[in-house]
């Protein structure tokens, strides 16, 4: 009989840090995103940059543990997880997203934190945004609020801005409803912008997170 066994191993964790170029770059809110499924944290940078206003943030792009080259272009993207022993996956992850938030706290202070996900990355933005406090704002994109997190005995999110493409055959219409009705009976609400688009960062959607992250650099928070 074939047995299945598991252990903990190191593995080299990567992410980007582009100081603000608008402010002090150690006084500046920090923005850490998670990029999708086939991709990386360059790519996920780029898309940071295209939201208005952002040049007064700290932006942190997270690379996925999960790497593999892209099979066209030969680039090395990543993956969150699979299937496979997901549970643990999800427990390394955290550890990993903890991991780098307190190596920008250390570097720059408790500044206020907003995550963002796109894609798969979605879910680890709403994981990351329910275990790693103070956040004071959560972004996402294209991307399902994932069963542990909306089941969690206790769940404490901050402001939540979520977008969806009407085009989008990923995250679907039925799968958004579904989650809006999850935060509605832990007695939390999200702001939702529909834009014409797929599976993408619409301007749209990037203007709203530009209003968004204004909104909480002007709001007081207790921490």
């Amino acid at each position: 009989m074939t047995e299945t066994r598991t252990l903990s191993t190191a593995t080299l964790g990567r992410y980007l840090v582009e100081p603000a170029s608008r402010a002090s770059g150690v006084g500046a809110p920090l923005l850490v995103g998670f990029h999708g499924y086939g991709q990386n944290a360059e790519h996920l940078l780029q898309e940071l940059h295209r939201i208005p206003g952002v040049a007064g943030w700290t932006l942190v792009a997270v690379q996925a543990l999960h790497r593999f080259y892209n099979a066209k272009t030969q680039e090395v993207v990543g993956s969150w997880m699979t299937s496979l022993d997901r549970e643990q996956a999800i427990e390394d992850n955290l550890a990993y997203v903890a991991r780098v938030v307190a190596e920008l706290r250390t570097d720059r202070g408790d500044r206020k934190l907003v995550f963002a996900g796109f894609s798969q990355g979605a879910a680890m933005a709403w994981r990351a945004a329910a275990h790693c406090k103070p956040c004071h704002g959560l972004l996402v994109l294209g991307g399902d609020l994932p069963k542990d997190v909306a089941e969690a005995p206790a769940l404490d999110l901050p402001l939540i801005l979520i977008g969806r493409g009407e085009r989008d055959t990923f995250y679907t219409a039925s799968q958004l409803a579904k989650d809006l009705a999850a935060l509605e009976s832990r007695g939390l609400k999200a702001e939702v912008i529909r834009f014409d688009g797929g599976h993408e960062w619409g301007p749209t959607f990037l203007d709203a997170a530009g209003r968004f992250l204004e909104g909480v650099q002007r709001r007081r928070f207790l921490h």
